[in-house]
């Protein structure tokens, strides 16, 4: 079983790596979700690609997603994930395929249908 321990963090599979990461992103504890990523993790998105954890977690903190997981699915070191977020009050219903190396996460691909964020955008 995974724990957070201060700043140290107990894991023994990917899927609690995954889980604890989107724990830590949903109560916004920012610096623990960045323990979870590889320094040069690469997010590939719908809506564009951030290359360094560092840069991922800075608009992970702007942005301040909510994470409702529906179903979590392991194969290996692949963890994939189908959960709505709500993305600035529109809620999106999302896939994301993590891959663990070295129990970090070293590539995040997430897809979703982009329309509702887009017909909100062209509202403003």
């Amino acid at each position: 079983m995974a724990t957070i321990n201060d700043a140290r963090i107990v894991v023994t599979t990917p899927k609690e790596i995954v889980m604890n990461f989107i724990e830590a992103l949903n109560n916004e504890h920012f610096n623990i979700a960045r323990n979870y990523l590889a320094d040069d993790m690469v997010f590939d998105g719908v809506m564009g690609s951030r290359n360094g954890a560092d840069v991922y977690i800075s608009d992970m903190e702007k942005m301040k997603f909510k994470y409702d997981i529906k179903k979590a699915f392991r194969n290996g070191n692949h963890v994939c994930l189908l959960y709505d977020i709500n993305m600035n009050g529109t809620t999106i219903f999302t896939c994301g395929w993590y891959h663990i190396k070295n129990n970090k996460i070293k590539t995040l691909k997430v897809v979703f249908d982009p329309r509702p964020l887009l017909e909100k955008s062209d509202k403003k």
